[in-house]
């Protein structure tokens, strides 16, 4: 792709299936790394990968030439594998089935850089629940809740 230049940057979250607080402090290091490894395996760049116990967030640049949605189908299945190897005791965990993706300018990466790094302290007075419907309405997003939690 000669003379193509591209800057994709992507705020990136996604939850445990049920929002299930699985991801517990001992295991979720090692899973951080493995999920920004994945993402440089496609090719993209992981500028911050965190997380509490129910979901993972992740500021990313991603190629043009792969699609979003595989990029995440592909790292959350083989996040998903290594869990399951990793944790025997979690054999049934699983990701939850959607994702929120939303793009980031090149001014605002410092600033969702802070809020991802900052999670373990914004859920302290903050749900997952009320943090994505405030991330869906700032994004122009009007969802219908009844297919928003599966």
């Amino acid at each position: 792709m000669a003379h193509s230049f591209t800057n994709l940057l992507y705020h990136i979250v996604f939850a445990t299936k049920n929002r299930e607080p699985v991801l517990d402090s001992s295991l979720r290091p090692d899973l951080l790394a493995f999920l920004g490894s994945a993402i440089r395996d496609e090719g993209g760049i992981a500028l911050i990968v965190n997380g509490v116990a129910d979901h993972v967030h992740i500021l990313a640049k991603l190629r043009p030439d792969i699609a979003v949605s595989d990029v995440l189908r592909m790292i959350k299945s083989r996040s998903s594998a290594w869990i399951h190897r990793k944790v025997p005791d979690l054999a049934s965990f699983a990701w939850q089935t959607g994702f929120g993706v939303f793009s980031v300018s090149q001014s605002q990466v410092p600033n969702v850089q802070i809020y991802i790094e900052r999670q373990e302290d914004h859920h302290k007075r903050i749900p997952y629940e009320q943090e994505l419907r405030t991330l869906l309405r700032k994004n122009g997003l009007d969802v219908d809740e009844t297919f928003l939690w599966e």
